[in-house]
């Protein structure tokens, strides 16, 4: 018998099936000889949420959840956070490797000569009302660049696809920044070539009347952490959507659009919102011991720790602690921050969550940065989709030049009526 294979014994009919294993897998259709008559459709498998079924292959991000372990393309998330840039990460999510010194200063090139938006998405932009949700404009723009790039549609030309995915990169900051000043009813702020990446975000965010927008250097590196620590995590749900949506050949301005409207959701984009939510009802350090109580009874949710793949220390989380203490020093301590550390040191001794492996994950310290650095929490899932947005791309690039690549349909189990004849409305 060979080795690579597992053994099926089918006790309703009382045959046996032998089922190839592909590095820890069964193929999903191999299930479907397993059948109790001829007539019958085959087995499946019933998996809601797909929390144990690998929809793809991928050669992007790997982690390890029970040792607490990130990694993008084979690189350690803690290195690229301490040693990389942004951009830097972002090439290395795209093309595999990290770039020599000429790839990436083209590369920086090629992005941001690109941080430019047509005349006419301002306008679509200012056709949203004055207090329309950043994000619901964001994803809004990003699907409309579709009708600006029709060449876009061409996505089995690498050239025109690397193309699309500078302009992604590039005008993702643009339309998040414009999105943020309709939002407050300022004039928008053009793009400024000569600053980095995450400096120019920061201009087109917040200058104001200065000729020049001079960043903050910390605070345009915490940024730039922030986006590294973001830009790519597996399957999640909205990397999964992209390459749902992008199975049908869709161009990759409406695939990510479908992408950012999963993150929009408080149960992934919003999630530090709701961090910062809690942090504010606890309100003192006293109260801090009364509220883990209420959780342990399950009265109320933990914000911020445990994570469906991490069954550890979330790595992210660490390296963002950090990154919160350095902006403390620029723009003035958050309070709330004395709250989320007793927070995570009574948690963390505690047996019921240590037997729950419940340990604080990226969401947990990254509200708290962004609302030290007067960002306001309907920008938080806008900041997110920035980040994301190379690892969407590289993950959407990726599912197209797989070989197994077939357009999304799962399969259901029907539970409803059985055929049933139709009665005209005077007789029912």
């Amino acid at each position: 018998m060979p080795e690579n294979t597992i053994t099926i014994t089918d006790n309703r009919t009382g045959k046996s099936y032998e089922l190839p294993v592909e590095n820890g897998t069964i193929r999903a259709l191999e299930l479907r000889q397993i059948k109790t008559d001829e007539n019958d459709f085959g087995l499946m498998t019933y998996d809601p949420g797909l929390t144990n079924t690998a929809s793809c292959k991928s050669n992007v991000t790997v982690i390890d959840g029970d040792k607490g372990i990130l990694r993008y393309r084979g690189y350690p998330i803690e290195q690229l956070a301490e040693k990389g840039s942004f951009l830097e990460t972002a090439y290395l999510l795209m093309h595999g490797d990290l770039p020599q010194k000429k790839e990436l200063s083209d590369w920086e090139y090629d992005i941001t000569h690109h941080t430019f938006i047509h005349e006419n998405v301002k306008k679509f932009m200012d056709g949203f009302r004055y207090d329309a949700h950043p994000m619901g404009v964001f994803v809004s723009t990003i699907a409309a660049l579709s009708t600006f790039y029709t060449e876009a549609k061409d996505i089995h030309d690498s050239e025109c696809r690397q193309h699309q995915i500078h302009r992604l990169i590039a005008k993702t900051p643009t339309l998040a920044a414009f999105a943020f000043r309709h939002m407050k009813g300022m004039k928008y702020a053009y793009p400024d070539n000569d600053l980095s990446y995450t400096g120019n975000f920061l201009n087109m965010m917040f200058k104001t009347t200065e000729v020049t927008y001079e960043p903050d250097p910390v605070l345009e590196k915490a940024l730039d952490v922030l986006f590294i620590l973001h830009a790519d995590h597996e399957q999640n749900c909205s990397t999964s959507v992209m390459r749902s949506v992008g199975s049908s050949g869709v161009d990759p301005y409406s695939a990510m659009a479908a992408a950012a409207a999963a993150l929009y959701g408080p149960l992934h984009g919003g999630a530090n919102e709701m961090v910062l939510r809690m942090l504010r009802e606890i309100g003192d350090v006293k109260n801090i011991p009364a509220y883990i109580e209420r959780v342990k009874n399950r009265e109320i949710r933990l914000m911020g720790f445990g994570h469906r793949v991490y069954k550890n220390f979330d790595p992210r989380a660490q390296l963002i602690k950090k990154v919160a203490f350095e902006v403390f020093d620029v723009v003035g301590r958050n309070p709330l921050i004395d709250i989320a550390l007793e927070l995570e040191r009574i948690a963390l001794e505690d047996d019921f969550f240590i037997s729950h492996k419940l340990y604080p994950n990226v969401d947990f310290y990254s509200g708290i940065i962004y609302e030290a650095m007067k960002i306001p929490v309907e920008m938080y899932p806008v900041l997110f989709a920035i980040g994301r947005t190379p690892g969407w791309l590289a993950q959407w690039q990726e599912s197209l030049v797989d070989p197994d690549l077939r357009i999304v349909r799962p399969r259901q189990i029907y539970l409803g009526e059985d055929k049933r004849d139709y009665v005209e409305v005077e007789k029912r």
